[in-house]
């Protein structure tokens, strides 16, 4: 199982500092470039960045903060978990991708997702009835840019291209393309058609449930004769001394988070019974890191994933506790995993 790829993620949540007062939006960034440092020191595979436009998330660029946390790190990987493709301009993206694995010798990732959260469309322009084809034509042209040539490319929602050449290059000549999918069978099956990695993500409910489309991308892969990738999961939780630590520090936040969007949504209120359900067996890993370690390998091996990503902030969890759970995460909970998978 050393092949396993374990990572952290971050929507750049605004964090409390120890008195309980929320940090700025710029103490969050800068929290969130040390939290990265920590993973790189210890470890960890890959730190990912999600994009959001929201009051309570600090990072709406990921691939800046990316950039900073490249000039303090040596070997971390450094990814979106997502780059909301649908209402960005595949060439800039893939320019400032670019960009960072330069500066990182190599070392950036960006997983390409619809997005889940809507902001970013009205803030740029885009009508949200254009959704699924802004993102079909986007992902369209930026299957195209990956293979670093001139592009001659036409659609009804950019200009079009005429042997287009794109820099700076990459000196892999390969930039690496995930393709982030919440559940849709239509998403796995365009994700096989462009042969690119699929990162499912995973934030509720049984993680076996999404055996299926991980079988559907394989045998979609098959029939179109591209290539099934390893397959990645991300799914939120949480990592202190002890569990019921764990869960008193994450339960406050994550319900005033999780209410804050249901109200939006037309959600109920959550209550704790199926927060403490969801802890149990669902896919919140939350608990100590023997706890933790046990959840996550017993999702891995069902699902036959070669990437776990941890969503580790939901809501203001304070500045220490943060900084401890990448501590448990990188010193304790992957070689347990392994450890684990490996017996």
């Amino acid at each position: 199982m050393s092949d396993l790829v374990f990572g952290l993620d971050t929507f750049g949540d605004v964090p409390e500092d120890d008195s309980g007062k929320p940090v700025s939006h710029a103490a969050a960034i800068r929290q969130v470039v040390d939290e990265a440092v920590l993973a790189d020191d210890l470890g960890v595979d890959v730190i990912a960045l999600g994009e959001h436009h929201r009051p309570e998330y600090s990072v709406s660029t990921p691939e800046t903060v990316l950039a900073g946390i490249a000039t303090r790190t040596s070997r971390i990987r450094l990814s979106s978990g997502v780059t909301v493709l649908s209402s960005d301009d595949p060439v800039r993206v893939f320019q400032r991708f670019a960009t960072v694995d330069a500066l990182s010798h190599g070392r950036a990732d960006v997983i390409l997702g619809r997005g889940s959260f809507t902001e970013s469309f009205p803030l740029f322009g885009y009508d949200l009835a254009d959704y699924d084809v802004l993102f079909e034509e986007r992902i369209e042209l930026f299957a195209k840019l990956l293979d670093e040539q001139p592009v001659t490319w036409s659609g009804t929602t950019r200009a079009p291209l005429k042997d287009a050449d794109v820099f700076p290059k990459t000196e892999s000549g390969r930039l690496t393309t995930w393709v982030g999918v919440g559940g849709s069978p239509q998403s796995v099956v365009r994700t096989a058609r462009y042969g690119l990695p699929l990162m499912l993500a995973i934030i509720g409910g049984a993680p076996e449930r999404f055996a299926p489309y991980i079988d559907l991308y394989r045998r979609a892969a098959d029939q179109l004769g591209t290539t099934a990738h390893p397959v990645g999961m991300h799914s939120p939780g949480f990592v202190a001394d002890t569990d019921e630590e764990a869960k008193e520090l994450y339960w406050p936040h994550y319900r005033v988070m999780r209410d804050r969007i249901g109200a939006l949504r037309g959600w109920p209120p959550i209550r704790r019974q199926e927060f403490d359900s969801e802890v149990e067996h669902g896919s919140l890993y939350i608990g100590s890191p023997e706890t933790v370690a046990r959840r996550m390998a017993s999702a891995i091996k069902g699902l036959g994933v070669g990437r776990f990503d941890l969503i580790y902030t939901a809501g203001a969890q304070p500045v220490s506790a943060r900084m401890r759970a990448v501590e448990l995460y990188g010193s304790r909970v992957i070689p347990m995993v392994r450890d684990i998978l490996a017996s």
